[in-house]
């Protein structure tokens, strides 16, 4: 059993115990309200000692036990379970000597620890102490028939509830055990449906062919992160990367190396790209970079790196290195997704227009890439 539920069932122990407290409590009042009613005969018969004592030993014991589980619960780890149900059942056996020669019914009291074996779910404990009770009520009416002249009629009715109630508790317990099998297949379930959901939500947001996530996803993760940046005034910068000669590569080699090619690429990116950063395949040969928790500057120097591992990757069937162009910008207070996409896509071609193969930051008046 792990923590949590060893901390948990210690804090049933504790709500059990302090119920037999109650209980007890209770006991010793209405006691003392029978002792001054009067309606206590043995008390009342005599001023003997003897009479008096045959209440007081009897509650003396209920006192030490109660004690004797409270010190056990808490100085000793083992066997709690065990001590709460044993408590329960000597506390029964002694409110029943104390009440069964003024009230009618006081076998009911011995049931205390059959109720408290069902409460912990507990079969052993169950069958155990309602056996005991089934045999320590046989030497019991043997003794008080001597005594009081009870009928047999009562022994077997009181024997039947005993045994009936063992059967309802048994019945609970199958029922809990049914109830819990089925809340395993249910959770199951839902488990097994949420991990479908999960991959199901991916594949929607996964481009297949790169691993990146798709132009919508990337669209999506972009208006909600430009919101907090524009609230909380934080940093963000946005690459577009575009492969250099992209439609030479499918025309002289074929579309299965230009896949090839993306896919490097793709990798590239993501080995390159920190936690806090998010990438896309844009469309076509494009690809997207959200940069967040990163000065312009970090910015630039992670954009240079990608493009010089991407221009240093040996790819088959390519007789020229791959390379790409990249347009950087960097979010301003005021900019939205178009704006921002407008500057990046000029750095872009301002790449493309004066070699190609490396990185252009957009200045703060993007239109200067216009021209």
């Amino acid at each position: 059993m792990n923590r949590t539920g060893l901390i948990l069932e210690d804090l049933w122990h504790r709500k059990i115990l302090n119920a037999y407290w109650i209980v007890t409590l209770m006991f010793f009042a209405a006691e003392a309200v029978l002792l001054l009613l009067g309606c206590i005969p043995s008390v009342t018969a005599g001023d003997g000692p003897e009479d008096w004592l045959r209440l007081g030993i009897p509650d003396g014991c209920i006192l030490l036990l109660m004690l004797a589980a409270q010190t056990w619960l808490r100085f000793e780890p083992k066997y709690r379970k065990q001590v709460v149900v044993g408590c329960g059942f000597l506390l029964s056996y002694l409110f029943y000597f104390i009440i069964q020669p003024i009230v009618d019914g006081a076998q009911m009291a011995l049931l205390l620890p059959v109720l408290i074996s069902v409460v912990y779910f507990d079969r052993k404990l169950l069958y155990g102490f309602g056996s005991l009770t089934i045999l320590l009520y046989c030497l019991i009416y043997l003794t008080e028939r001597s005594l009081y002249q009870k009928p047999i009629q009562e022994f077997i009715q009181i024997q039947s509830v005993f045994i009936v109630s063992i059967m309802i508790g048994h019945t609970i317990l199958v029922r809990v055990k049914e109830f819990m099998r089925h809340l395993e297949s249910v959770m199951k379930s839902e488990q097994q449906l949420l991990v479908e959901r999960t991959i199901s939500d991916k594949l929607l947001k996964i481009d297949a062919l790169t691993g990146l996530y798709n132009h919508k996803a990337f669209h999506e993760y972009l208006e909600a992160l430009l919101e907090q940046c524009e609230k909380y005034q934080l940093p963000l910068q946005l690459a577009i990367i575009d492969i250099d000669n992209f439609k030479k590569v499918n025309d002289n080699y074929g579309h299965r190396v230009g896949d090839v090619v993306l896919k490097e690429v793709a990798s590239k990116v993501m080995s390159t790209m920190t936690p806090n950063d998010f990438a896309a395949r844009y469309g076509g040969e494009e690809f997207a970079i959200i940069m967040a928790d990163k000065t312009l500057e970090e910015a630039e120097r992670m954009a240079e790196q990608l493009r010089e591992r991407i221009a240093r990757t040996e790819l088959p069937h390519t007789v020229k290195p791959v390379t790409v162009s990249i347009g950087l910008c960097n979010f301003q207070q005021g900019d939205d997704k178009e704006s921002l996409f407008r500057k990046a896509d000029m750095a872009l071609y301002q790449a493309k227009r004066t070699g190609k193969n490396k990185v252009v930051t957009a200045g703060e008046d993007a239109a200067d890439y216009a021209g």
